[in-house]
Formats: C-alpha cells, sequence, structure tokens
C-alpha cells in the first residue's frame, strides 16, 4: 500500500471495490458484463482527481488457505495470479498521489486493517463515495460496515453508493440479492445514487 503523507487533508473518499481482472475479466467468478460500468466509474475517479480528493482502490486478494474459498466452491483473486490485479481501464489512476490500494482477504473492506488505518488517520472525511462489485457481496458488505464504523466513532457522515456504477457476476439471477442489498443500505442510511 502506498503510503498518503497526510490524509487529513481530504474531505472526501470515493471507494473503488474490486474493480479487478478475477472479477472482470477471466478466473471462476468473472463476468465480462460487469465491465458496462467502468465508463461511469472513470467519470468519478476523474472529478476526484479534478477536486484533488482520496481514492481507494480495493482489491480481493486471497491465498490458497483463505477461508472464503469454501463459501464460493472456488478459487479467486489469488495474490500472485494476476486476477487480484486492478483492471487496465482503472490502473493508470492507482498511480496518482490521492490514491491509495487496499488488499482485503474477506467480503468488507472494512475489515482490512490497511483500511481502518486510514479510516482512524482520514477523519476529516465527510463523504464516501462507493463503486465497483460485487453490488450485494463486496459492495453490500462494505458500505454496510463502513456505515456502522461511523456510527460507532459519532462520525457524521454522507455514504452514497452509485447505482450506474457497481455490478455483479450472474446479475440476471442474482437480482433478488441486489434487490435486497439496496433495501438494506437504504435502511442503513445509505444513499442510493445514479447520473441523470
Amino acid at each position: 500500500m502506498q503510503k498518503i503523507e497526510n490524509l487529513k487533508i481530504y474531505n472526501k473518499a470515493l471507494i473503488v471495490v474490486d474493480m479487478v481482472n478475477g472479477f472482470v475479466r477471466k478466473g471462476t467468478l468473472h463476468d465480462k458484463s460487469i465491465a458496462r460500468v467502468i465508463p461511469r466509474q472513470i467519470e468519478l475517479i476523474k472529478e476526484y482527481q479534478n477536486e484533488g480528493e482520496l481514492v481507494i482502490f480495493i482489491q480481493d486478494t486471497h491465498t490458497k488457505e483463505s477461508t472464503e474459498h469454501k463459501r464460493f466452491l472456488d478459487y479467486h483473486c489469488l495474490k500472485g495470479s494476476g486476477e487480484e490485479e486492478v483492471i487496465d481501464e482503472l490502473k493508470p489512476f492507482t498511480n496518482l498521489n490521492n490514491t491509495i490500494c487496499i488488499p482485503k482477504n474477506n467480503t468488507s473492506f472494512m475489515e482490512a486493517q490497511p483500511f481502518r488505518d486510514v479510516m482512524e488517520e482520514a477523519t476529516n472525511i465527510k463523504e464516501f463515495d462507493i463503486v465497483g462489485c460485487c453490488t450485494d457481496i463486496c459492495v453490500f458488505n462494505g458500505a454496510i460496515g463502513l456505515s456502522c464504523y461511523l456510527d460507532e466513532h459519532n462520525r457524521d457522515s454522507i455514504i452514497r453508493v452509485h447505482k450506474d456504477a457497481i455490478a455483479t457476476f450472474s446479475e440476471d439471477t442474482r437480482q433478488n440479492n441486489i434487490n435486497s442489498a439496496y433495501l438494506f443500505m437504504e435502511q442503513q442510511g445509505i444513499k442510493l445514487v445514479k447520473k441523470i
């Protein structure tokens, strides 16, 4: 993880969840239809870059010993396989000064210690925008975890999940899961938004 000297200067954070090869390009859980949300993600990343605000790329990264594989019945995003790498369309943005890349070994970025470290230091962030995949798993778990963390620490903040910049694998057969995720996020006070 690259180090940013002063995280207190940021007022907003864009969290790009798991836009990695293992979900978009290749591997047992990839779905090429996820690529349809990339243009909107790039728009939002560029907005953040122009404003000089923080962009955090979350990278699903596992070893063969990761217990998560038992639930998803197959290995995915193994460290060193290339599946854990940010997709080519977004990779150029990962090297900019206000960007952090954080690996995670679970379905909630909030549980990754490097992300918690960022949250503990970046105490002036009042707005969080979330994009990425997968809608009903890693986006959902991360957004709910972030909301709970902010409540626990009495940080009055806004969380927005961009419906036009999130997707999941096998979306046609998972619509009930996606609708449930939307419902639970709204009940937690998370704003579901999309470009008009």
